[in-house]
């Protein structure tokens, strides 16, 4: 797959196009179409509780949060070849696997509302917190694929980072140590156009971002990142590799951000309404959709169901998230320091009196 799909020869891993249709030359993967339907329900899910998610923050109920929109295809063709020994490290535009890594939606959304409890995922083996210094949890990523390795343990790293964390050197040590080690970790860059307001070609010179991956002797794919077929192909093959003990590899998954870079972000400033209307011509739910429906597998009123329904569960978690939790003040003061430096230690008496103060007045 290497050979055929080499980065520095400009070759990009495709298996169907804007329409859904089988390009010429290419096979699709040898699994039950049953399995796209499903995928096709993960990804809608996923974008249901995305667009809802930017929605509750809107409303001040949840604070700044980062849209997944137009993205859904790479975490969700990982979740279909993640096995449970596996490890999620991801950055923090990943939902849909996430989900699929056994992350409840009440989790997520406890977290984005500023309670660390949401990160716990407590049924989701091998699933790291969501991660903001942008390239840092790569190194997790390289350490963890070292352990397994060195303690002999079934299982791979998926290690997520945007394309502007390529010219982060965290990123880089990360490639490097995971090269050197032959590590089981499969890299794998959201190449979604834009690191914040900076275009890609402003912010590396290099012509493919897979080609980073070969620099440090590790072998690349350059994917099409919102064809959920060709993502599931490169992963899957990613994934024997790695676990084979060959070494990482690195996946530049090419797609594009649909909504702003967090809900505190203005995409109107940096980029055009030509550029977002050409993308949207890629979306990866509308290519997996015509192609379902070319396979008369799917059909607009089954999809209008599902829509209904997975808005009633995302408001269903949404409300667990608001009621089942409660931060107490304790919680946001006692664990950092060992002992309270006199500044903090006096927020917190002025905060305590404050409570006191507006429970006298009911």
């Amino acid at each position: 797959m290497f050979k055929k799909y080499d980065p520095l020869k400009g070759k990009i891993v495709r298996i169907i196009d804007d329409n859904g249709k089988l390009l010429k030359g290419e096979e699709l993967p040898e699994i039950d179409n049953e399995i796209w339907v499903k995928a096709m329900e993960k990804m809608l899910f996923a974008r249901q509780a995305d667009l809802m998610a930017v929605s509750f923050q809107r409303q001040g109920r949840m604070f700044t949060y980062p849209p997944n929109l137009g993205q859904e295809a790479i975490a969700t063709a990982v979740g279909m070849v993640n096995k449970e020994e596996d490890w999620f490290v991801p950055a923090f535009r990943e939902l849909a696997g996430w989900l699929a890594k056994g992350a409840q939606l009440h989790e997520v959304f406890l977290y984005f509302k500023g309670d660390e409890k949401g990160s716990k995922f407590v049924n989701a083996p091998h699933l790291l917190p969501s991660s903001v210094p942008i390239a840092s949890q790569l190194l997790h990523a390289a350490g963890i694929g070292y352990s397994l390795k060195y303690n002999k343990k079934p299982g791979v790293v998926y290690g997520f980072v945007g394309d502007g964390g390529t010219s982060e050197g965290d990123f880089h040590e990360a490639l490097n140590f995971a090269g050197v080690w032959k590590a089981p970790v499969i890299f794998i860059v959201q190449n979604n156009q834009f690191a914040i307001s900076v275009p890609r070609q402003k912010q590396s010179a290099a012509e493919s971002l897979a080609a980073k991956g070969i620099g440090y002797g590790i072998p690349a794919l350059h994917v099409d990142g919102n064809d959920i077929m060709a993502m599931y192909k490169a992963v899957k093959f990613a994934r024997e590799y790695a676990e084979a003990g060959n070494g990482p590899v690195l996946i530049e998954a090419e797609t594009f951000r649909m909504g702003a870079h967090t809900t505190s972000d203005d995409p109107t400033r940096y980029r055009t309404a030509e550029m977002e209307e050409e993308w949207s011509k890629k979306d990866p739910v509308k290519r997996l959709r015509q192609y379902l429906v070319s396979q008369k597998l799917w059909d607009e009123a089954h999809e209008e169901k599902l829509v209904e329904e997975y808005k009633e569960k995302v408001e269903f978690e949404f409300k667990k998230a608001e009621e089942l939790y409660k931060i107490e003040l304790n919680e946001i003061f006692d664990y950092t320091f060992e002992e309270l430096p006199p500044h903090l230690l006096k927020q917190k008496v002025e905060y305590e009196n404050y409570l006191h103060w507006k429970e006298g007045r009911k």
